[in-house]
């Protein structure tokens, strides 16, 4: 199947990421059946696509026109996934990230699809073959990865399972670079693909700070965002949702190594009920918003680069399993953080042997083998 035969689009899931997918495929031009298990769920997500095309309208970002064009035409929604299904050329999956539940929409889908239609899925960790596995044309399965919020950020991972087909593949590719999209092929299913894999070992040494009582969440948090991090590690965890956070660390855990399982203490906040802003506490109070991080707070004993050293070293795992290279490692981390460089380009600025030596101090003192060089940090081969 090519680009120039997907004519309609469907997007099962109305929530934070579905109803934005739905949005930059119409705005991409097609017409979308967006689905969601009731009316409510369906009506909040077709009325979030509307009031963010109406002021992308006023900003003069779309055409006014565009607005009645998807108002009358483009956005059909509805509660039945047959129905959605069966009348497009490209399904995206945005359902919770369960893969018990990904799996059986899957084989729904199938069962209801035209059997030429692509079906995608935009899991952001989870295995594409496995989910794939539950249909009868693993082949036209593929990862279609989007960032959130969907309609500002430009990366779209695209990611082969162990059975898509090249023309799967490629057509996927070519429809998010018709989106206006960045796309960045992950060759091999790989838990996290890249960008969230990659920022998987900061994420193992924010939470092994933590957890150790060396620095606090708020000297922390206040210490990234004095050198220019629009939120810290552990803000950030309570607005994504500390029950997803643990869901993510502990998937990691199970797929790849123990050593990227949630630490102790957010399992402590999870059987409280603090799941970070959504409930109203995490690492800190929600109940009157956003909390004030008092700047003057940050620490003064963290290193800004060790981050960034745990990054390098995990993207050299990907480009050393043939899941990406090293230019798309950049490109998928510039487009999906807004930092201007990539963590390749900063590693070739940096000696191997500071970065190896770095690496063996943070697995000694944490005790995590995952922070081990690889034989290409030890060899300085990132640099090339």
């Amino acid at each position: 199947m090519s680009l120039d035969q997907i004519k309609s689009v469907a997007v099962i899931g109305a929530g934070d990421m579905g109803h934005g997918i739905a949005e930059v495929a119409l705005l991409g031009g097609y017409p979308v059946t967006l689905y969601d298990i009731n009316t409510e769920a369906i009506e909040k997500g077709a009325g979030r696509i509307m009031d963010s095309v109406e002021k992308l309208a006023e900003k003069g970002r779309v055409p006014k026109d565009a607005v009645e064009q998807i108002r009358t035409k483009g956005l059909t929604t509805t509660i039945d996934m047959a129905e959605a299904a069966g009348r497009a050329d490209l399904i995206i999956e945005a359902a919770p990230e369960v893969l018990d539940l990904k799996k059986k929409i899957f084989a729904q889908l199938d069962e209801a699809a035209p059997a030429h239609a692509l079906l995608a899925s935009n899991t952001s960790t989870m295995s594409i073959t496995e989910i794939g596995a539950s249909t009868k044309r693993p082949g036209q399965v593929f990862g279609m990865h989007f960032f959130n919020p969907a309609v500002l950020m430009r990366l779209v991972e695209v990611i082969r399972s162990d059975d898509s087909t090249d023309d799967t593949v490629e057509t996927g590719y070519a429809f998010a670079q018709k989106l206006g999209k960045v796309p960045v092929l992950v060759r091999r299913d790989t838990p996290g693909f890249i960008a969230n894999r990659v920022n998987a070992a900061p994420a193992v040494l924010f939470g092994a700070i933590v957890e150790s009582g060396e620095i606090e969440p708020e000297a922390l948090d206040a210490f990234m965002m004095n050198i220019g991090m629009p939120m810290g590690p552990c803000e950030l965890t309570d607005f994504v949702g500390i029950d997803i956070a643990i869901n993510v660390a502990q998937y990691f855990a199970d797929q790849l190594h123990e050593d990227y399982a949630p630490e102790p203490h957010l399992k402590a906040m999870l059987d409280k009920g603090h799941l970070g802003k959504k409930s109203g506490q995490g690492y800190y109070d929600w109940s009157k918003g956003r909390p004030e991080i008092d700047r003057c707070k940050a620490t003064k004993i963290f290193n800004p680069l060790l981050p960034i050293f745990t990054q390098i070293n995990e993207a050299t795992k990907l480009v050393e399993q043939g899941v990406c290279s090293v230019a798309d490692v950049d490109l998928a981390m510039i487009n999906s953080t807004g930092n201007p460089m990539g963590p390749m380009s900063i590693g070739r600025q940096i000696s191997h042997w500071d970065l190896s030596d770095q690496l063996e101090r943070l697995a000694r003192k944490y005790r995590k083998s995952i922070f081990e060089p690889t034989q290409a940090v030890r060899d300085g081969a990132h640099k090339h």
